[in-house]
């Protein structure tokens, strides 16, 4: 019984290809008998599909966008986690699906300078611990209305975990700059 797609090849050739579609075909088999020889017959012939699925395999990488976006996540997990080993494991996620969102997730707005976002941080960090002066609050509300609370809705979820830690004592000055400038540098 003949191979089905060899038939439709044939038909194809045969019954509907013009001078254009022929020199193509021609060409493509002079290019097929210069790889049999090359590789000596069809035994050894490197077949595309079983090199892409073991690659797969090999990287554990599934053969869909959600599962090549997952893959890619994780590469940039393993990623942060060498280069900023202070970040927790839930800094690490939210900065990661910062950068490699989930196509199902709702879009975050567009980010902030990266100037703006530090200052922002500072003001916001200065009323939290009661450090700020009542004029530049006072100045900030006029403008701004509430303040804290539109700042803390812009920041992006990894600065809101760094700050919180920051606001429970969790890490001291050095740290909390470290991190936060570690964050900015990915952000």
């Amino acid at each position: 019984m003949a191979d089905p797609e060899l038939v439709r090849v044939m038909d194809y050739i045969l019954n509907r290809c013009n001078e254009r579609d022929i020199e193509a075909v021609a060409a493509a088999v002079v290019r097929r008998r210069r790889d049999l020889t090359i590789f000596g017959g069809s035994v050894n012939l490197p077949d595309p599909k079983r090199m892409a699925d073991e690659m797969s395999r090999q990287f554990n990488i599934e053969g869909t966008i959600e599962g090549l976006t997952k893959s890619i996540r994780e590469y940039a997990m393993r990623i942060i986690r060498q280069e900023a080993p202070e970040l927790s494991e839930e800094q690490t996620e939210m900065l990661t699906r910062t950068w490699i969102p989930d196509r199902n997730e709702p879009k975050e707005e567009a980010a902030l300078p990266p100037d703006l976002l530090l200052s922002m941080i500072e003001q916001f960090v200065m009323f939290s611990r009661g450090e700020m002066d009542e004029g530049e609050d006072r100045r900030l509300r006029t403008d701004l209305g509430a303040w804290p609370e539109r700042y803390w809705k812009a920041f992006p979820q990894v600065i809101r975990l760094i700050i919180t830690g920051y606001l429970r004592d969790e890490m001291d000055d050095g740290e909390f700059k470290t991190r936060i400038n570690t964050a900015m540098v990915m952000y």
